[in-house]
């Protein structure tokens, strides 16, 4: 094992590394007690360098990469933030980065093949958003949430978007809600997976879409960081939702799509308000 340092703290960080037969990623322990972490190889070394290869002329220190597994254009480094960002986020929805345990932003710029910088920025964010919190002279920790934190967000989620579906409901022409109808379909699809992550981004658009219909763009951002908040994993991984559940929760949303076609308010009030008090995502 070799100390790597994170520079936004300056400490040393123990880690070991662990080829991953057959996905290309590594998995690396994290300082004594945090045991051992596989991040999605969203940034795989080889691809870097092949992009680099292609980008020829790139300003120097310039990090440009292909996503994998889906081909990109050549993307520029104001890019690869945000595809960190994406990366982290589905490695803490998938549990991947568990909560109470401390990261390094090296350590996981070498297992994505980029430097710490943007991996840094994206756990910046992250804590913004409440996910992490910084750990001076040693990284990051994922925070610990426990159900009464899942209830409270459920909670101020009701408040804003109940009484803003059940009005939508009075006001929006029929056909503007059967638009959404790819949008609940593509809930359901994901919930089939059994992915987390996957449901979760599919969850988040299709209660985008339909409190984009309210025309308030303010509105749209609180309750959409609100839904990301709900959707971090519990500390020991209690209440973690299966499959089952996931394919339950979806099938609230395409009843509720019935409903608000079918303009039964009655059916809208019951099923917006069960779909928070149940706890879905």
């Amino acid at each position: 094992m070799t100390p790597s340092t994170d520079t936004s703290g300056g400490g040393p960080v123990k880690q070991g590394v662990q080829g991953s037969a057959g996905t290309g990623g590594a998995e690396r322990s994290v300082d004594r007690d945090a045991g051992s972490v596989r991040v999605p190889p969203q940034l795989r070394a080889a691809d870097v360098a092949r992009v680099r290869a292609e980008a020829g002329s790139g300003v120097r220190g310039e990090h440009t990469h292909s996503e994998v597994p889906i081909p990109r254009p050549v993307v520029q480094r104001a890019s690869v933030r945000g595809q960190i960002l994406d990366a982290l986020r589905t490695a803490l929805l998938a549990g991947e980065l568990r909560p109470g345990e401390v990261y390094s932003a090296p350590a996981l710029g070498e297992q994505f093949g980029v430097s710490a910088t943007p991996v840094r920025e994206a756990m910046q964010q992250l804590a913004l958003e409440g996910a992490v919190e910084v750990v001076p002279n040693r990284g990051f920790r994922v925070v610990e949430r426990g159900a009464r934190e899942l209830a409270e967000l459920a909670e101020v989620r009701a408040l804003i978007e109940v009484p803003v579906v059940l009005r939508l409901a009075r006001s929006v022409p029929v056909e503007r809600w059967a638009e959404l109808r790819p949008v609940a379909e593509a809930t359901v699809r994901a919930a089939s997976s059994g992915c987390r992550a996957t449901y979760a981004k599919a969850d988040r658009a299709f209660h985008r879409a339909v409190l984009l219909l309210s025309g308030n763009e303010q509105l749209v951002q609180i309750s959409e960081d609100l839904h990301r908040r709900s959707q971090w994993p519990l500390v020991g991984g209690a209440a973690a939702r299966g499959r089952a559940d996931l394919i339950a929760d979806a099938a609230e949303h395409a009843a509720l799509l019935d409903a608000l076609i079918a303009r039964d308010l009655d059916v809208v009030r019951g099923l917006v308000g069960g779909h928070f008090a149940g706890g879905a995502a």
